[in-house]
């Protein structure tokens, strides 16, 4: 056996060794991961990111990959952390709207009555909400 096939077989195995035992990425929001996506061969962050209507920096965050894209087929990415923020101080709770929300579905989620949503949170349009917006979900004692 020559010396350039010694070395390819070793290659090869250092390769087969990396997949198999490559540490599979953990979440780490402190909301929690609510949705997850398995790797599939050929597939990278640009491409989940599309798919999921999020960004490559923000998967990289939710996986504590810091600025890595390296993933492997097989591997479970957390593609979506819990918007639900509970401040803990007894008003409520808030919510980041995701996109494809609305003010109807959020209301009706947390049992809160749509229009009284809107005006706890100063929306005139109900029909006019935006990804990324916070909102204050109140309690049900204040409706």
């Amino acid at each position: 056996m020559s010396t350039r096939s010694i070395l390819s077989v070793l290659a090869l195995v250092a390769v087969v060794a990396g997949f198999l035992f490559a540490a599979p990425a953990q979440p780490v929001s402190a909301a929690g991961c609510v949705s997850y996506h398995y790797v599939q061969y050929g597939e990278n962050l640009f491409r989940i990111s599309l798919r999921y209507g999020t960004s490559v920096a923000e998967l990289q965050r939710l996986n504590g990959m810091g600025s890595s894209t390296r993933i492997y087929a097989g591997t479970s990415l957390c593609v979506a952390s819990s918007p639900v923020i509970d401040p803990g101080n007894g008003a409520g709770k808030s919510y980041i709207v995701q996109w494809g929300d609305t003010l109807a579905r959020i209301a009706r989620a947390f049992g809160v009555d749509m229009y009284v949503l809107a005006r706890v949170n100063g929306i005139y349009n109900v029909n006019y909400i935006y990804a990324g917006q916070v909102l204050s979900i109140p309690d049900f004692t204040i409706q």
